[in-house]
């Protein structure tokens, strides 16, 4: 197992991080009915094979990862790892609930303190929400008291939020989305270097884009990654590129199945930074390059378009159009599409008043390419 040390961890910190918000399930229709024997299993096999990072949330599977979690570490496994899991801040209506919700986990996870204490998907709104409940009070508090361990945040929204948050705190730690497609996206590759400017360790959620990376992999994906003298898997690659940046701490894969824990625990056997050639650099921007290009609508999702007076979700429709169309996820798309008709967000409720198209700077025809999505999302 590789091993990453900064000044602001006691100890070490695995590079592969076990993320708990995909463990096995019982059946596959129910995703939130967890295989507790499985996922018990799991964890401490990964324990065993030298991870020390075990990532949970107040919310993943319905309120039960914490419990099972809880369960795997008994018998001495929580003593062999750092332990994060995040407060789920969109719940927070006043500051004793920051409190309560803290005293909930610990019970759930059965442990009398968290090492790191992520405010959980921080964007714009939360972000401005937590300040004026004044978490910070509640969250050094909580460390004095002995509670948590090291102040942290999760990520979700645009490089100039994730700069404001950075800098308006001493974080021990940041959380961001971070994967070959999302380099521009989120926190972006940009800001991944700045939080390591400032000696802010990272680390990784959705390495594979939820799992798009290793499952959606067309023959004219597969047929680029082989180029490479250098036989890799999708899934390795995809790791690779990440832990490459010596900023990044810990990459959590949300394993499902021993054989993916396995697999994982292979590649990061010996995952170094600064280890990527340029060759290999060019390979990963091709094969980004070439999913790219199967989009539908250059969509930057800058939202000046919105909002639609109709309702129409019209950046949500191009997401989904073109998520579906580069990574051939067809009935994921259906799917996410059929909520918006529901809603009657979809593009049917469309005018063709063009105040989109005015305000678009791409110059998209937003009102033909709403058209085209729609026949794509109701006939594939």
């Amino acid at each position: 197992m590789e091993y990453r040390k900064f000044s602001k961890f006691e100890k070490p910190v695995s590079l592969f991080g076990i993320g708990c918000m995909r463990l096995p399930t019982v059946t596959k229709e129910n995703k939130t009915v967890i295989d507790e024997d499985e996922a018990i299993r799991m964890i401490r096999y990964g324990i065993d094979q030298g991870v020390n990072y075990i990532d949970t949330a107040y919310g993943y599977h319905d309120g039960q990862s914490e419990i099972v979690v809880g369960k795997a570490l008994a018998d001495g496994y929580r003593e062999k790892v750092y332990l994060a899991t995040k407060l789920p801040v969109w719940l927070a209506k006043e500051y004793s609930d920051f409190e309560r919700l803290l005293n909930e986990q610990l019970k759930k996870l059965n442990t009398d303190h968290v090492d790191f204490y992520l405010l959980h998907a921080l964007n714009k709104d939360r972000w401005e929400t937590v300040n004026k409940l004044n978490v910070f009070d509640f969250l050094e508090k909580a460390r004095a008291s002995g509670k948590i361990r090291y102040i942290c945040f999760s990520f979700h929204d645009d490089y100039n939020t994730f700069r404001k948050i950075i800098d308006a705190y001493d974080w021990d730690m940041c959380q961001i989305q971070l994967n070959i497609m999302d380099m521009h996206e989120q926190a972006t590759v940009e800001g991944l270097k700045y939080a390591g400017s400032k000696g802010i360790p990272v680390v990784i959620m959705e390495p594979l884009k939820g799992g798009k990376l290793a499952s959606s992999v067309t023959p004219d994906i597969e047929a680029v990654w082989n180029k490479s003298t250098v036989k890799r898997t999708p899934v390795e690659w995809a790791f690779r590129w990440l832990y490459n940046f010596p900023e990044i701490a810990v990459i959590l894969s949300g394993v499902s199945n021993m054989e993916q824990l396995k697999d994982n625990l292979r590649i990061f056997s010996d995952a170094k930074a600064n280890s990527m050639t340029e060759e290999e650099l060019a390979l990963v921007e091709e094969v980004r390059n070439l999913y790219l290009s199967k989009t539908k609508v250059p969509c930057t999702n800058c939202k000046y378009c919105m909002p639609c007076p109709q309702g129409v979700s019209i950046p949500r429709i191009f997401n989904i159009v073109n998520n579906a169309a580069m990574y051939n996820e067809w009935n994921e798309g259906r799917g996410g599409y059929r909520e918006l008709i529901e809603k009657k967000n979809d593009a049917t409720q469309c005018i063709e008043c063009g105040q989109c198209e005015s305000a678009c700077p791409q110059s998209i025809p937003v009102i033909q390419k709403l058209k085209e999505a729609h026949q794509l999302l109701v006939n594939v």
